[in-house]
């Protein structure tokens, strides 16, 4: 089989201890993370071959970092090296009523300062299938879009199939662009699109009607306009798929998700987490299961998108970044059982 890439930024995640808030925690846990190196750990989980490309600088934090991915099973031969720093994030994990809180430090970081002509996109497509990006990387720099754009254009000059995770980052677009003046021009590149209803409306301006999030109810049926409207926009997109995410408290979440193939709006069940543990890399681990899913059930668009929904509400389950789960956990909550019984 061949290799699946994805490109973005991997940083450094300092996290306040279980519930503690930023004021009061004396110690932060260390672990790394990133859209686009959270869908290739997943990927690798799976047993798909799968390449993560990004630039790092040459400290030991790096290489603890690329020592993690090679160990997961994600080819790292294809990162770059220069600059002079990792990005970093630090996370205040919400309980019931209050939020989670994310606070970026990845100004300057070594893939911000990347630019065109850093990477060798033939060599790194040369044995590849499928490219994968993220929202978050053309919202971090200039640059970082700059290069997303040049490996988008050789991936479809190599007839590589192209996904994107519009991932709007409201935070992060500091450099003088908004994401709807960028993002488009990108997405128009993409066989499968994924999103939610509020990156769909920030990144291409394109809003469902009658949705809302905080009332505890997913409502599938409200997001086929809006699938349909990036379709007709986009008309490169073969697939169109949304996350919906219900939330009733920090803790608790209803979960699903919707497929569009531009014929049929296929619909996932609904889960309902009521323990989260971590929600952080959710999407991610959505978006990990759906490559997945659409490499490995070819031509059932309905058991990729279970596949990935299931996934997803694992990954809820499990601390850090990464969903560490294997196929046959994923395909056992598919089949029905949730019951969390101990395996022996």
């Amino acid at each position: 089989m061949k290799k699946t890439v994805t490109f973005g930024e991997i940083m450094l995640r300092l996290a306040t201890m279980g519930y503690e808030r930023f004021g009061q925690s004396n110690t932060l846990n260390a672990t790394f993370g990133g859209g686009e190196a959270n869908v290739a750990v997943s990927l690798a989980n799976y047993g798909i071959p799968v390449s993560f490309v990004t630039r790092l600088p040459k400290n030991d934090i790096a290489k603890a970092c690329t020592n993690e991915l090679r160990g997961l099973g994600v080819d790292i031969n294809d990162i770059i090296y220069g600059g002079d720093r990792i990005g970093i994030y630090y996370l205040e994990t919400g309980a019931v009523s209050r939020a989670s809180k994310v606070i970026y430090d990845r100004a300057h970081s070594s893939v911000s300062e990347i630019t065109t002509g850093m990477i060798d996109w033939h060599k790194v497509f040369a044995d590849a299938q499928w490219f994968h990006w993220t929202g978050i990387t053309p919202a971090i720099s200039q640059g970082a879009a700059d290069v997303c754009l040049e490996a988008l254009k050789v991936a479809k000059e190599m007839g590589i199939t192209i996904s994107c995770d519009l991932n709007y980052r409201k935070n992060l677009w500091k450099y003088g662009k908004r994401a709807d003046e960028v993002m488009p021009s990108l997405v128009e590149y993409c066989d499968v699109i994924l999103g939610n209803e509020e990156d769909a409306e920030k990144a291409l301006l394109i809003k469902p009607e009658g949705v809302s999030v905080t009332d505890g109810k997913v409502n599938a049926d409200a997001y086929l306009s809006v699938s349909k409207q990036i379709m007709q926009r986009f008309p490169n997109a073969k697939k169109v798929i949304t996350t919906l995410r219900s939330s009733i408290n920090a803790n608790h979440n209803n979960w699903a998700g919707v497929l569009y193939d531009g014929k049929t709006l296929y619909k996932s069940r609904e889960y309902q987490i009521t323990h989260i543990v971590d929600r952080v890399g959710g999407g991610d681990s959505f978006m990990g299961g759906l490559i997945y899913g659409l490499q490995t059930y070819t031509g059932d668009d309905q058991k990729a998108l279970d596949f990935a929904v299931a996934a997803s509400c694992l990954k809820h389950t499990i601390y850090g970044d990464y969903n560490r789960v294997t196929v046959e956990e994923v395909e056992k909550l598919m089949g029905g059982d949730a019951s969390g019984r101990v395996s022996r």
